[in-house]
């Protein structure tokens, strides 16, 4: 399709998904294992819901583990830490993969789905995009080095700050948003590097990429400033209904809805390489250039023999 696409996948994190898992450490050789196929990057999810390996901790151990794929979060929420500690962590992974290998897309929650974690981490959901946005720029601050003692923001507020741990990356790793709302794609044109959304509609993402940069636009950045990625669940399988069910039984583990309701909030694509490739063309002509696919099998040893399928599409 195009030279200049990139292509990544979800690591298996959460222990529903090791039915056949004897030792965690085993992630570490699947992120390994993706970048020898070809992979450009490798990513890990954020949750309290479903217990899993927690996404920075996963990431820390990759750092030195791998060479060359970009390390992701899909998608980190920052309201489940606290803001300096945990610009201090992601700071640290940045100086120990080397600089230039890290990317945080970030969230602010699922509606119906986040609000116990929020609860039980002492934010308030209704102030979730405010201390999202607060802490982004709270991070900048602390890894540009610049030494400021205060911060003073829409809902965060700090006197007397530490000095924070500068990061390899210059200003810090690039900081992606996901959603699609009209005030995400708002937020993204204005105030982040990236958008990860995962609209189950082709139409859907061609219209909330232009929204994204005509506020860069008006914000005075380039469209260049934001990376058009797309988050997508994906099963190659010869047998489509049978990749359709399969599919169903992963929403059903994962969410405890059926794909007939998290497909029309979430992409979700299955089928022949051929078949996958017609429903990820759309997206690519409207404009995503780094396609971050979640394996939509139920277990690792199934996750990991898609890997060399997935890698071989003909994107």
């Amino acid at each position: 399709m195009t030279n200049d696409l990139r292509t990544g996948i979800v690591l298996p994190t959460r222990q529903a998904q090791w039915t056949d898992l004897s030792d965690a450490r085993q992630l570490v050789s699947f992120a390994q294992e993706a970048e020898k196929i070809g992979f450009d990057s490798v990513w890990s999810n954020d949750t309290l819901i479903n217990p899993g390996i927690e996404a920075l901790t996963l990431l820390a151990a990759l750092a030195p583990a791998t060479e060359r794929v970009t390390l992701g979060t899909a998608a980190l929420l920052p309201a489940l830490r606290r803001p300096v500690q945990a610009a201090q962590t992601i700071a640290s992974i940045d100086l120990l993969s080397g600089g230039d290998r890290l990317v945080l897309a970030v969230g602010a929650g699922f509606p119906g789905r986040s609000e116990p974690e929020f609860a039980v981490s002492d934010v308030r959901w209704r102030t979730r995009f405010s201390q999202l946005d607060d802490t982004v720029r709270l991070w900048r601050q602390l890894w540009s080095g610049a030494g400021r003692p205060d911060f003073a923001g829409r809902v965060l507020h700090f006197d007397d700050l530490p000095a924070g741990l500068t990061s390899a990356t210059p200003g810090g790793p690039p900081l992606w948003l996901g959603g699609a709302t009209p005030a995400a794609v708002r937020r993204t044109g204005r105030l982040y590097d990236g958008w990860l959304p995962y609209p189950p509609d082709p139409a859907d993402y061609r219209t909330g990429l232009a929204a994204v940069r005509t506020a860069a636009s008006e914000a005075g950045r380039l469209a260049d400033d934001v990376t058009p990625a797309l988050f997508v669940t994906v099963l190659v399988d010869e047998d489509r209904e049978r990749g359709l069910r399969t599919l169903d039984q992963y929403c059903l583990k994962n969410y405890g809805r059926p794909l007939a309701v998290i497909g029309t909030i979430q992409l979700a694509v299955t089928g022949s390489p051929d078949e996958i490739v017609a429903q990820l063309r759309p997206y690519v002509d409207a404009g995503a250039r780094h396609l971050v696919c979640r394996i939509g099998a139920l277990d690792v040893k199934a996750q990991w023999e898609q890997l060399e399928p997935i890698a071989a599409l003909p994107l």
